[in-house]
């Protein structure tokens, strides 16, 4: 398994591994319809913008296969001006989860943010998405929950902080 940064040209596998695992991760708790109309076209050319302007990572196999992916950086949600970095986005494929990706791949976003000159840094998950007690596992302290809508929905997402991410660089050495 290699984690390095992600780059143009990965924007269609990464836009992949994000609709793929929305649909695994979210169903039967984001509305169906929702999950069937994501594509993995308007993902790409939505991640086509991102990968020049913040940190996105991507897990490959030694085949080259991307099957996870995290971005972050400067933190988009200007309401916890203590927190000004943010985990943004980490997937991995169904069948890669449980086996350390998701550790190294946050590890390698903190990097990012703390590169930044950042010390602290937040990252928001959905209250019903199972892999949320991983990041109350790597030291996150839950912080806030809001609403949110998605397809309709009235949902709930976690925010999860990290008053030092010095802590967790020093934990990955």
């Amino acid at each position: 398994m290699k984690i390095r940064a992600a780059r143009l040209e990965d924007a269609k596998a990464i836009a992949k591994v994000q609709v793929d695992t929305w649909r695994t991760t979210y169903k039967n708790i984001v509305p169906e319809d929702y999950l069937r109309n994501m594509s993995y076209e308007h993902q790409e050319s939505i991640w086509k913008q991102i990968i020049p302007q913040c940190y996105v990572y991507i897990a490959e196999t030694r085949s080259g296969e991307i099957i996870g992916f995290a971005s972050g950086g400067r933190a988009v949600n200007g309401e916890y001006d203590d927190y000004p970095g943010e985990l943004t986005a980490i997937y991995i494929l169904e069948e890669y989860q449980s086996q350390g990706i998701g550790r190294l791949l946050f590890e390698a976003i903190v990097r990012g943010v703390h590169a930044l000159g950042f010390r602290s840094m937040i990252l928001f998950v959905l209250e019903d998405n199972p892999a949320k007690d991983f990041y109350r596992a790597i030291g996150g302290q839950l912080l806030d929950r809001v609403e949110i809508e998605i397809g309709g929905k009235i949902l709930y997402e976690l925010v999860y902080a990290w008053d030092d991410i010095s802590e967790v660089l020093n934990n990955a050495n």
